[in-house]
């Protein structure tokens, strides 16, 4: 059965040969001109100001993770709404509950003023 996989540990290790091989060349034969240029920040196009380390609002990680839990449902309704016909009504019912979970949560977070942006 080990036999089976040869051919892959083959390409991984060819992969991996071929990365440090092309890096090792990089780091030898590539030129080296630093310029003022070359290690400022890139702001996209725009001259950079402030420091790097500039403090975020609490609230805006909190509509991040929000965003990120409520996107998270998509996971978990498409192989759902694929099997729909298949699931019959215990299906049904356990996406009622997945719903009505997911209703509380969200009901939950406008009360706090999750989602308010100030």
């Amino acid at each position: 059965m080990i036999l089976d996989y040869i051919p892959l540990f083959l390409t991984v290790i060819a992969g991996f040969g071929l990365g440090v091989i092309f890096k090792l060349l990089a780091e030898y034969l590539g030129e080296r001109r630093g310029t003022a240029v070359k290690s400022s920040t890139y702001e996209s196009g725009m001259i950079p100001f402030g420091t790097a380390r500039e403090r975020y609002s609490v609230k805006f990680y909190m509509v991040a993770v929000s965003f990120i839990i409520f996107d998270i449902e998509v996971v978990f309704l498409y192989p759902w709404a694929v099997k729909f016909r298949e699931l019959g009504t215990p299906g049904i019912a356990a996406m009622a509950v997945f719903f009505i979970i997911l209703l509380l949560g969200y009901l939950y977070e406008i009360r706090k003023g999750g989602f308010e942006w100030e």
